[in-house]
């Protein structure tokens, strides 16, 4: 079997630190690898790989400006495209616009959806649906209008995230410092509890961190350490008491979440998108409806016991798991 991975070329694949649809791309081609197929990657030229790399974008978009996103990835994709007779498969991890391409050449194509930016992007989902096999990353992310091959649940090198089994006293946020993910909630239920929380992510909205963030962080109570990749990134996840997660919009899956219950971190998070898929309430955390009862679940975080979010990971959200499952997919594709 010779699958054409592309992935997106806003990061490299895997990223430094921040780049989650690259880092998902990345931890299925090296499985897909290690399992014994032929993938081909299409990323920046940067980029770390098992697989034959391809692609003629120098670097990532968001590292270095002088790639002009819009000109790149029309280069890159027309790349993939100009090769297509060569693959079995096509597995887009890269959004819409490689569907422009999709009716030009015979080859199978998967594009895994990892989330909806807007309904205003439908006009290059709906359209394709027939030609295009779409995955879902979760059942909260399926939108009505479109036809679905799959579900399938992100997995994680779950042997790469330590389990912590005791934590420390600290809460953490986790995620991009932008209104969707909650960090103004996450403080606010922090200063609540009288307890110390530590944020960490990429700033994306930079309004919302001068209004609502910055002038919390005082280095002692809130703690801002930026982007964290690597080492740092999992004793952060593995650190804390809870990873709080007060999301204000439908998250279609939550990377952070499942690699903080790998660390043995229970997560209270706002019970919209995913997360009702990923946190079994009362078990490995806490869904909550509000700030209020967000507080309140923070005192109640010693109920959980940290070998069961362990387990829980280990269980459903195995980077083997996800392999697994896109194997099965190609095969049936492929008859």
């Amino acid at each position: 079997m010779k699958i054409a991975m592309i992935a997106p070329i806003a990061w490299r694949t895997p990223p430094r630190a921040y780049g989650p649809w690259e880092l998902v791309t990345s931890l299925l081609t090296e499985a897909l690898v290690a399992r014994g197929v032929d993938v081909t990657l299409f990323a920046t030229q940067d980029s770390i790989t098992q697989a034959t790399l391809a692609g003629p974008v120098p670097a990532a978009y968001s590292e270095d400006p002088s790639i002009d996103a819009k000109v790149w990835e029309m280069r890159h994709l027309a790349t993939v495209f100009e090769r297509a007779a060569e693959f079995d498969l096509i597995h887009n991890q890269a959004d819409f616009p490689a569907h422009a391409f999709s009716r030009l050449v015979d080859t199978p194509m998967v594009t895994t959806i990892h989330g909806f930016s807007s309904e205003r992007i439908m006009p290059m989902y709906e359209p394709y649906q027939d030609r295009v096999h779409y995955v879902a990353i979760s059942d909260a992310d399926r939108h009505p209008r479109l036809r679905y091959a799959a579900t399938i649940h992100h997995g994680i090198p779950i042997d790469d995230f330590p389990f912590d089994p005791v934590g420390h006293d600290d809460l953490l946020f986790f995620g991009r410092i932008h209104p969707d993910k909650g960090a103004a909630e996450a403080i606010a239920a922090a200063k609540a509890s009288g307890r110390r929380l530590v944020m960490a992510g990429i700033v994306q909205d930079q309004g919302y961190w001068e209004r609502e963030v910055r002038p919390h962080v005082d280095d002692d109570r809130i703690v801002y350490r930026g982007p964290v990749g690597g080492a740092a990134r999992t004793a952060t996840l593995g650190q804390a008491r809870a990873l709080l997660h007060l999301i204000n919009f439908d998250e279609p899956f939550g990377l952070s979440v499942v690699e903080a219950m790998a660390c043995g971190t229970p997560v209270i998070a706002i019970r919209r998108g995913s997360m009702p898929e990923l946190i079994e309430d009362g078990v490995t955390g806490f869904l909550v409806d509000n700030i209020d009862e967000a507080i309140a679940a923070i005192d109640r975080i010693d109920e959980i016991d940290r070998a069961a979010c362990r387990q829980a990971a280990a269980t459903r959200f195995s980077v083997d798991r996800m392999a697994d499952e896109y194997l099965a997919l190609y095969r049936s594709i492929l008859g």
